[in-house]
């Protein structure tokens, strides 16, 4: 009885090692089997009929002199006053200015979300120069059903800002700040709002 139970058991295991095991892999992520999904592409054929754009009133201002005051609202292209109004003005100028130039066929609402806008003092700009760092969130919304077509992502512009005697030329020239910065990040924006990327 008992050379037939051991005989049983061999046999068994001999024909499990036979067995092949397949894995499920149904709800394995395409990375861990070796593939990638394809690239989608966004074809941003947009006609801009609404633009929007908030600066929250909780993003800090400095009219400090420093080389590089700690807020993420530091402007001179303005005359002393409202700064989150005048990032709006801006921001609400370049996009439609940007718009202006797409002509698309699938209406879109464009909404921008200022996060920092980080120009220079008067004190940096007229000795070592710096940068406009300029970031915010664009979204892009359906003209008609308001339905998200392009989720909001964070964006940087960042324009370099001659110091010194450069700096003063450029001012001669009629290339004030306020020129400067709404022309670059017009031409950003346009960018943004016409070129096919891949998701």
């Amino acid at each position: 009885m008992t050379l037939r139970l051991i005989a049983a058991l061999i046999l068994a295991t001999g024909l499990s090692a036979c067995a092949t095991t397949e894995t499920v892999s149904r709800n394995v992520p395409l990375e861990a089997q070796g593939l990638t999904a394809p690239e989608q592409q966004i074809i941003r054929d947009y006609n801009v009929t609404s633009i929007m754009v908030n600066v929250p009133r909780d993003l800090r201002v400095s009219e400090n002199n420093s080389y590089y005051p700690n807020a993420d609202i530091v402007w001179r292209g303005d005359p002393v006053g409202d700064r989150h109004a005048q990032i709006e003005e801006i921001f609400r100028t370049a996009t439609t200015q940007a718009a202006e130039d797409i002509d698309g066929s699938r209406d879109v609402i464009a909404v921008v979300d200022v996060v920092r806008f980080h120009g220079v003092t008067e004190r940096t700009r007229y000795s070592v120069g710096g940068v406009y760092n300029m970031v915010f969130n664009l979204g892009i919304y359906d003209g008609e059903t308001g339905l998200v077509i392009e989720t909001p992502r964070q964006l940087a512009a960042n324009l370099p800002a001659p110091g010194g005697q450069a700096a003063v030329q450029l001012e001669q020239a009629g290339q004030t700040e306020k020129v400067r910065v709404l022309n670059y990040l017009t031409f950003f924006i346009q960018q943004e709002l016409s070129t096919p990327a891949g998701v």
